[in-house]
């Protein structure tokens, strides 16, 4: 298995100082992590929501194999979203983490829009209609703005 070891100075802080150690984990491990942060409908098996964040930060843990001894990396502080890891040192993980186990740039980048898109918007229960304000239905596809077709 392939193997990946960096050192990290002080620019992150002194307490991520050390030597880090990564290692491609299995196809079965990598799918069990995806799989426990997936929520699948139980109707037409389709993919409900996922925890992308969770999913990668899973993905680093498991890749991670030695780290310094005071071992300043663990999942609740990649997952602390007040007092994490800077966000250099945590997308330095991820890099190094998804180059390891063969995830694509095509599916790094949807990962980290997907993750990125659950912080700023949230789904909607119903998207068949909507009622305007006096009280009336109207289909959300004909109140929806249209694209521009222009180019530049």
């Amino acid at each position: 298995m392939r193997k990946e070891t960096i050192e990290i100075g002080e620019e992150y802080g002194p307490e991520y100082k050390g030597r880090y150690t990564f290692q491609e984990i299995s196809w079965a491990k990598r799918s069990r992590i995806i799989q426990k942060h997936t929520k699948y409908s139980q109707v037409t098996g389709q993919v409900q929501s996922s925890d992308y964040v969770a999913i990668q930060a899973e993905t680093i843990m498991a890749s991670l194999k030695e780290q310094p001894e005071h071992k300043p990396i663990t999942l609740e502080k990649l997952l602390n979203e007040e007092n994490g890891v800077p966000i250099g040192l945590g997308e330095l993980f991820s890099r190094i983490a998804n180059r390891l186990n063969s995830l694509t740039v095509e599916e790094s980048r949807f990962l980290s829009e997907q993750s990125a898109e659950a912080n700023r918007t949230q789904q909607s229960l119903s998207t068949d209609s909507a009622k305007s304000s006096d009280g009336q239905s109207s289909s959300l596809e004909n109140s929806q703005p249209k694209q521009s077709s222009n180019s530049s």
